[in-house]
C-alpha cells in the first residue's frame, strides 16, 4: 500500500480518536491491482460481527462501524486531495 494513502488513513483515524492497527492482508484485493498500475492505493478495514467472514453475502458489520468508516474515509480523501 502506498505510504501517502496509509499516512492519510492513519491521520484520519487519529483525528477521530480511533486506534491505528496496521494489518497485512494475504488476500488478493483490487488495491493490489491498482497499485500495480501506479495508483496510490490504501485499504481501510471495517470489523465484521460474525467471526471475520468477508467478501460474502454472510458478511455483517454494525451500522455504527460503517458510519465511522465512511467518516474516516472522507477525512482521508480530503487529506489526500489537499
Amino acid at each position: 500500500m502506498h505510504e501517502s494513502a496509509r499516512a492519510a488513513l492513519r491521520d484520519a483515524l487519529d483525528a477521530h480518536s480511533l486506534p491505528v492497527l496496521e494489518l497485512a492482508s494475504g488476500a488478493g484485493h483490487d488495491a493490489g491491482v491498482m497499485a500495480s498500475a501506479a495508483v496510490r492505493a490504501g485499504m481501510l478495514f471495517v470489523r465484521a460481527q460474525n467471526g471475520g467472514v468477508s467478501h460474502s453475502p454472510d458478511e455483517v458489520s454494525a451500522d455504527d462501524d460503517v458510519t465511522v468508516a465512511v467518516d474516516v474515509l472522507a477525512d482521508a480523501l480530503a487529506r489526500l486531495s489537499s
